[in-house]
């Protein structure tokens, strides 16, 4: 599955603020960042992202997923200290 691909299912799905996705064969990291993620747990978190992913999951095409969820505002402070932009 490409990452293209993954992005539009979860943008259809959560309308999120910004995703980024690297894939590599049936492995995926995924970061997700939109203020629908305030004040979950990381739990609750990963489960927004892995339902639209079931089904990808579950017939082969996404083997791992790696997933990290963000604020925007958390994002903003991170991504400084990662040097990401």
């Amino acid at each position: 599955m490409e990452a293209k691909d993954i992005e539009n299912v979860l943008r259809d799905a959560l309308q999120l603020q910004e995703v980024r996705i690297k894939t590599d064969g049936s492995h995926a990291e995924i970061i997700a960042i939109d203020a629908q993620f305030e004040g979950l747990s990381r739990v609750k978190r990963q489960q927004l992202i892995y339902a639209p992913l079931n089904a990808f999951i579950a017939d082969g095409s996404l083997h791992a997923v790696s997933i990290k969820t963000y604020t925007p505002e958390v994002w903003e402070r991170d991504k400084k200290l990662m040097n990401l932009s």
